[in-house]
């Protein structure tokens, strides 16, 4: 937000500070005119109002963008923004065939029911019946990539396996999908399976209004018994920010009429669904609670009530690395009994354990499906997953500490040069400070600091930065903006990838003061 007044008054202030003739020993002369080119080159970016406006939208990465050379000068930022996103869009189309988007879920179905509904007397004459039988009864893998044709245009190839206590099928299906505008697309299906014959289906996606869209999903299903058709109609409306409303109409084999109402804000997820149908008819509520801590942990729970029985499922799920997230729910209905369903998704695949215990409601089982899960995480969690994270963070940071040991080593090297070059500077400013008790900066760090006892093991990483701050004191004010202080005078990065902080000890008017900033968090001082 800078105006070219401030922009000038800050770059004779630097030339002033870093000018080659204001230094005598050689080799202070050197660092001065590195520093002083430094300072040229930013100069000459942010007085051009073209480069400023792609620097200021797209910072280093927009000014090295090729094609820049064909931009026509004067445009306005908002021109240059769209010159931008065409270029982008152009190099896009050139990796269209490098990407695809694989999903995939594995599905192992365990059936543990002789764990709580064996009965003695049927495995007395069995040998090694003293061990409970827990089985594999049931699996299911699908499987699905996209690979983009056009910029419109993409083709989706998906398949699927499945086998139930030693019958089984799989079936293959390809899609393409054309987006014909900003508010809608079109996809078209065709499908063949050993279970079922042919598939054919066209998908249609459609945005009525802002607030409204509506999706509509026709199928043939050929088979030996004749061709059965479906139709699936899905009209969806925007009830306020968080509140999605739902009306879904299905005829076919299983015809239903489904309302739903979907409430989703940053700390909760609620559900509230009803539906009359053939064979299903049902009611259901549901509520998520997500909790703001860095695991992303929730919470969830759910009652079903229809002509099936009823069924209470409760659950949670949380981070365990970067890329994966585990959860385990347990299902309590009558007359399904009760279900450990475990859930890993890793990327975009799925791994999914659903465990039956017992088709009875045996106490026992409830509570072992509720606190063994809990136990089995914990110590993992303590035992080998934290120690693991642990290794790789430190392996990350190792690599990208050596990825930018030179580049660090520079900047560490123009940090002591700019602070031997401010030495006289600052001086002045202490003493015009002093003068009027105004602002002076008493001690000041920046970097990596461990006050938590959990973390008393680790290593205090700062630099001193007392005269750099100093330097930046003007009318007895210090101002820094929202950004990584790493980049300011005499700063450099001291802990490559680990979280920064900076601590000023400062006195105004004779009194002392402390402040502790993060390193992206403005700064204003005095505080008033």
């Amino acid at each position: 937000q800078a105006s070219q007044e401030e922009l000038k008054a800050a770059y004779r202030r630097l030339c002033m500070l870093y000018h080659p003739d204001k230094h005598r020993d050689p080799e202070l002369k050197t660092q001065a005119e590195r520093l002083f080119n430094l300072v040229h080159q930013a100069y000459e970016v942010l007085s051009d109002p073209q480069t400023r406006a792609i620097y200021d939208i797209y910072g280093r990465r927009g000014l090295e963008m090729e094609g820049w050379e064909v931009v026509e000068r004067r445009r306005t930022a908002a021109e240059i923004r769209e010159e931008f996103e065409r270029l982008q869009r152009e190099r896009e189309e050139r990796r269209l065939q490098q990407r695809t988007n694989p999903k995939g879920t594995i599905s192992v179905g365990i059936d543990a029911t002789d764990l709580f509904d064996r009965y003695d007397e049927d495995y007395e004459d069995v040998p090694g019946s003293s061990f409970p039988q827990i089985e594999i009864n049931k699996m299911h893998i699908s499987q699905s990539i996209e690979a983009p044709l056009t910029s419109t245009d993409t083709a989706i190839l998906s398949g699927n396996l499945s086998t139930q206590n030693g019958n089984g099928g799989g079936s293959i299906n390809l899609a393409l999908r054309r987006v014909t505008s900003a508010k809608g697309w079109g996809e078209l299906e065709f499908g063949a399976g050993d279970l079922h014959g042919p598939l054919f289906g066209l998908k249609i996606f459609r945005n009525l209004t802002p607030r409204c869209f509506i999706t509509t999903n026709c199928a043939l299903q050929f088979s030996s018994r004749g061709v059965r058709p479906g139709l699936t109609t899905v009209l969806a409306r925007n009830l306020d920010k968080n509140t999605m409303g739902y009306l879904q109409w299905r005829w076919g084999i299983q015809s239903a009429m489904n309302t739903s109402i979907v409430r989703d804000t940053k700390t909760s997820h609620f559900t509230v669904a009803m539906q009359l149908g053939i064979p299903h008819s049902f009611m259901m509520v549901s509520y998520q609670h997500k909790f703001q801590d860095e695991d992303q942990t929730r919470v969830k729970g759910s009652l079903k009530v229809g002509f099936f029985g009823t069924i209470v499922e409760y659950g949670a799920e949380r981070k365990i690395s970067r890329h994966s997230v585990l959860g385990a729910t347990v299902s309590v209905g009558v007359p399904q009994g009760v279900s450990l369903k475990i859930k890993l998704n890793r990327a975009s695949q799925t791994y999914f354990f659903p465990v039956h215990l017992t088709d009875q409601l045996l106490p026992s089982a409830v509570f072992y499906a509720t606190v063994g899960p809990l136990v089995i995480y914990f110590a993992m969690h303590r035992l080998v997953i934290k120690p693991y994270l642990r290794a790789q963070k430190e392996r990350e940071l190792e690599k990208q500490r050596e990825s930018t040991a030179s580049d660090i080593l520079q900047k560490k090297q123009e940090a002591e040069a700019a602070v031997r070059l401010m030495q006289e500077s600052v001086r002045r400013i202490i003493e015009a400070e002093e003068a009027k008790m105004g602002l002076i900066v008493v001690n000041a760090w920046y970097g990596k600091f461990v006050n938590d006892n959990s973390r008393k093991n680790e290593k205090v990483k700062v630099i001193d930065v007392t005269v750099p701050l100093q330097c930046l004191v003007k009318d007895s004010k210090l101002i820094l903006t929202e950004a990584s202080k790493a980049g300011l005078p005499g700063f450099y990065d001291p802990c490559v990838g680990e979280e920064k902080s900076l601590k000023v000890l400062y006195q105004f008017h004779g009194v002392l003061h402390q402040v502790m900033s993060a390193d992206n968090e403005a700064l204003r001082i005095p505080k008033q």
